[in-house]
């Protein structure tokens, strides 16, 4: 018997107050077919993160309508927030989990990336294992200058040309990144300061663009909300640089600065080897392996 095809899909939408809109956005993931695992929303961030599976086909087909729907509801030029962005449906990557080859999926990003860009003249920027160029791999250099930046950029720097679709932002959507890539962590640490210089120098020693931690993209924001300075982080590679490394040096850079965490947070999914190495490193514990975990076993 063929082992089960399984494909996940994140899209990030730049919407994350109104909940109207993210309800009717993941409606039409849900309405091909796909199971949504998870919706994480953030008002400071303004941004909402949508996790959701299925066989290629049909993730292929709610990536489409989901950013179909986004750029019926969401305007980018009355879009502000914290987190940085090009368009309503701001990235979408496709993550094999079972079944599939990362090649599929880079395949997948590819078709659906031509589509957007033919059918609903959306500019697309492929990125990560299925960027064609080494400048469009890192998320952070696609989103040079965000929304506003990109919005002259793209008509008159051939280096900011996207690989599918028109050369000027749709009027209302912006832009989309569309990639391929292995599992990956959205990590954010709340410092026990309102002072954002003090996270944005944090940010800046462990992120890798920055000599810091392998595999980390890091910025320093305030948050709305609760006025705390947040270290916010996609973990790239977990395997490589797990949650406990940079959990233990964003505390000891904190203390050197004269604060410490007040918490985290993750958001989205998180696979569970990742939570694990942080109980093995923080706990030490010996001889133990997730057969032991008891939910993991019914």
């Amino acid at each position: 018997m063929m082992e089960p095809q399984v494909v996940e899909c994140v899209p990030n939408f730049s919407e994350g107050r109104d909940q109207e809109v993210v309800n009717q956005i993941v409606q039409s993931i849900r309405s091909c077919g796909c199971r949504v695992l998870d919706v994480s929303s953030d008002a400071s961030h303004n941004r909402t993160v949508v996790t959701f599976t299925g066989t290629p086909a049909r993730v292929e087909e709610a990536a489409f309508q989901c950013t179909k729907r986004a750029a019926e509801l969401i305007d980018m030029e009355r879009h502000r927030g914290e987190h940085p962005r090009i368009g309503a449906t701001d990235v979408i990557p496709f993550v094999p989990i079972r079944g599939v080859t990362m090649d599929e999926c880079v395949q997948m990003a590819r078709r659906v990336g031509k589509r957007i860009g033919e059918e609903l003249h959306i500019p697309v920027y492929l990125y990560a294992k299925a960027a064609t160029r080494e400048d469009r791999v890192r998320l952070p250099d696609i989103r040079k200058g965000e929304y506003e930046g990109l919005k002259e950029a793209i008509k008159v720097d051939p280096a900011r040309a996207p690989d599918y679709g028109p050369l000027e932002l749709h009027p209302t959507a912006g832009a989309t990144a569309v990639g391929a890539r292995p599992p990956l962590i959205a990590f954010n640490v709340n410092l026990d300061t309102p002072d954002v210089r003090i996270a944005k120098s944090i940010a800046r020693d462990i992120r890798e663009s920055s000599g810091g931690l392998p595999h980390v993209q890091a910025k320093g924001v305030i948050i709305e909300e609760t006025g705390l300075a947040q270290v916010t982080m996609n973990l790239l590679d977990y395997q490589e640089t797990p949650i406990s490394l940079v959990y233990q040096h964003i505390e000891e850079e904190a203390r050197k600065r004269g604060t410490n965490i007040r918490d985290s947070e993750i958001v989205g999914m998180v696979p569970l080897d990742a939570l694990l190495e942080v109980v093995y490193s923080r706990l030490k514990l010996k001889g133990f392996s997730k057969h032991r975990i008891l939910d993991f076993n019914i």
